[in-house]
């Protein structure tokens, strides 16, 4: 009766275990699944006879699974050919991250910030008014600096003007003082003349005196004989009185020339002083000459003043340009184009010489990936890289390999590590290798990407 009961119900149990076989379809093809025997059945109870059709259908399936677990076999052996081709000609890392160049914006005097121009991430273009710092100090100082060139130059000019009143000054001194050494050595030698002359005619004076002399004794002698002759009577009123006119002739001849000698003394004399008085000159001439020559000192004293004015204008110049320039250093301005970042200045802020104030990124950025020694065998710069950026998941970036870094990350780190120790253990070093991205392939992402992001980096080396 049981039998019956189950013979009447043969239809559903061939159904229930092809349901059973088909779910193990969603396993993966690549292992293949045992078949579950038929249970018999229990002890006391009489086996369920199998049907032709189920038998069938177990064939087909074990058939299905078999070709299945070929074609897996066939998928997967192709998948890990075209994935060992791949990875023999490229390199991949996602140990990299976006670089760029971030400017530090700091003051470069110190002063009280009047106005700040920038918000953060704001762009801005290279020469932009960033910040202003109060400029009335450095005004100030700047007139005072003008003051002071002004002043330079106006003590260069005086000096100027000392050196070519001294030096004309100087020239006509000497020449008058030689002028006067001409005419002084003239008369010197005009009065010697003089006195040879007058010296000459002392002797001349002094033979006529003695003449004179003579002649005033001989009549002198005459006369006495003719007045002793005249009181005997031996000779006339008239031989006496001729006697006595020749003796006061004589005596006037003796008393000329007495003058004469006197004269001619006094001419040496006088010749003498003319001498002396020529040699004053002279020495008056050659006090001139010095007294030039003090006064081309001064001139060379002028041009030391001049020269010493020239070189504070110089100073005054050069403090003028650094006032001028410590002023233009209040108002700071963007050095490159680029985005605003980390601003941390306000105004009515004091601020110092070299803090930062703000910092600008720039639109020159590229691609840190640190690959492992390991990769490099093959890695050359210029070769083609694809870049992932974690940001952007569903878009791929095209580059170049521009540079490898000429040592490790570790070798750059504050305390590089030391190998020769007791406690070496080999680890594989990263190398820092520059990837440059194509302009084209960031066309619209030029403001989205920004350095910090992470990527992913895999060059084609080639086989």
């Amino acid at each position: 009766m049981k039998a019956a009961s189950l013979n009447g119900h043969q239809p559903k149990q061939v159904e229930i275990p092809q349901v059973s076989v088909i779910e193990p379809k969603q396993a993966p093809v690549t292992t293949a699944q045992p078949i579950a025997e038929p249970q018999t059945a229990p002890a006391g109870e009489s086996p369920v006879p199998e049907s032709p059709k189920a038998s069938k259908n177990w064939k087909g399936l074990k058939m299905a699974l078999a070709g299945l677990g070929v074609g897996g076999a066939i998928v997967a052996g192709a998948f890990g050919y075209n994935y060992w081709q791949f990875s023999s000609a490229h390199q991949s890392t996602d140990n990299a991250t976006v670089t760029g160049n971030i400017h530090s914006i700091g003051s470069r005097v110190s002063g009280t910030v009047e106005q700040v121009f920038v918000e953060d991430n704001q762009e801005v273009e290279m020469g932009q008014p960033l910040i202003r710092l109060d400029q009335r100090d450095y005004q100030i100082k700047l007139s005072q600096a003008q003051a002071d060139l002004e002043a330079a130059r106006r003590k260069a000019n005086s000096a100027q003007l000392s050196i070519a009143l001294n030096s004309k000054n100087a020239e006509a001194a000497t020449s008058q003082a030689q002028g006067g050494i001409g005419q002084a050595q003239a008369e010197i030698a005009s009065a010697q003349a003089q006195v040879s002359e007058a010296q000459a005619g002392v002797p001349q004076a002094q033979a006529a005196l003695d003449q004179a002399n003579a002649t005033l004794q001989k009549t002198q002698t005459d006369f006495n004989r003719f007045q002793s002759l005249f009181s005997s009577g031996a000779v006339s009123q008239r031989d006496l009185d001729s006697a006595r006119q020749a003796y006061e002739v004589a005596r006037a001849q003796r008393d000329a020339a007495s003058q004469g000698v006197r004269q001619a003394q006094a001419k040496v004399a006088q010749a003498h002083q003319a001498v002396a008085n020529a040699e004053s000159g002279l020495n008056t001439s050659q006090g001139g000459i010095e007294q030039a020559q003090a006064k081309g000192v001064q001139t060379e004293v002028s041009r030391a003043d001049y020269q010493t004015a020239q070189a504070a204008i110089a100073q005054a110049q050069t403090a003028l340009k650094n006032a001028a320039q410590q002023l233009s250093y209040t108002s700071i301005t963007a050095p490159v184009n680029g985005r605003i970042g980390r601003k941390n200045v306000q105004v009515g802020q004091q601020v110092q010489l070299g803090a930062p104030l703000l910092a600008i990124v720039d639109d020159q950025y590229w691609v840190t990936a640190n690959f492992k020694e390991t990769q490099l065998e093959k890695m050359r710069p210029g070769q083609k890289a694809e870049i992932k950026l974690d940001s952007f998941p569903h878009h791929t970036f095209t580059g170049r390999v521009e540079s490898l870094s000429p040592a490790s990350g570790a070798q750059f780190a504050l305390l590089p590590p030391d190998n020769a120790t007791g406690n070496f253990t080999k680890v594989v070093q990263r190398i820092p290798v520059r990837v440059v991205f194509d302009r084209e392939s960031v066309r619209g992402f030029e403001q989205a990407i920004t350095p910090g992001m992470s990527a992913e980096v895999t060059v084609e080396t080639g086989k």
